[in-house]
């Protein structure tokens, strides 16, 4: 049953008949008045009733939603339970000869304790690969390789990767610049500002410099471009 004829002294009376025999509350329903009450003459006699449809309102169809592909979830690999357990610096030498591998390299790797951390000298052919324009493939390595190692250590571990006696080498480089461009600070009178360099490299400059009478240094910058300032005192 869609709809009922309901009747009543008065159309809300008619249509609250209509909605319980539907059995349903009034925003269920279309009302339709069909006849309004009257009284008749005098108020006594020929009263009419009145009288209403009560139509049940069409259900609507559930909108279908469309099935959106689920998006791609990125694997990523996570710390397994115990790996703790296992030797970080060998692990973090295995991942060093395995991305070695990817470069075509075959190399050896070297591990020298110190007091505050590891030393991994690289040893093998063709190195200039992995050590690349001033140092920055290796120290890009030594990220990579520190990031390995602590995964297999509950407490922090430091590696410092090296190649060909490199770390040295570019020292020496470093403090003979830091020298000669105080030199060039004193003579000028003006401040000199060194190419952007990463933290250890600004460290060696400052530490080079640091007693130097006439000559104070500073950092000055944002990552990845923070250089070193040389000025006179």
């Amino acid at each position: 049953m869609t709809k009922v004829i309901a009747s009543g002294k008065t159309v809300e009376d008619a249509v609250n008949q209509g909605l319980a025999e539907l059995g349903v509350s009034r925003d269920k329903v279309e009302i339709q008045v069909l006849e309004q009450p009257s009284k008749g003459f005098l108020g006594l006699f020929g009263v009419k009733a009145a009288k209403v449809e009560v139509k049940l309102l069409p259900v609507p169809e559930p909108v279908s939603q469309p099935i959106k592909p689920a998006a791609h979830i990125p694997q990523v690999e996570l710390p397994i339970e115990g790996v703790a357990a296992k030797n970080p610096y060998e692990e973090a030498a295995a991942f060093l000869k395995e991305v070695a591998a990817g470069m075509g390299l075959d190399v050896e790797v070297h591990i020298k304790k110190q007091r505050d951390g590891h030393i991994f000298n690289i040893a093998g052919e063709d190195l200039g690969m992995i050590i690349g324009r001033r140092g920055q493939t290796l120290d890009a390595l030594q990220y990579l390789t520190n990031i390995v190692a602590n995964r297999y250590s509950e407490s922090f571990v430091r590696i410092v990767l090296d190649a060909e006696n490199f770390r040295q080498r570019r020292r020496k480089t470093l403090e003979d610049l830091a020298e000669r461009l105080a030199g060039q600070a004193i003579r000028s009178g003006k401040e000199v500002v060194l190419e952007p360099m990463p933290p250890l490299e600004r460290k060696v400059i400052h530490a080079k410099l640091q007693n130097n009478p006439q000559i104070k240094t500073y950092s000055k910058g944002e990552e990845p471009n923070r250089r070193v300032v040389i000025t006179t005192k």
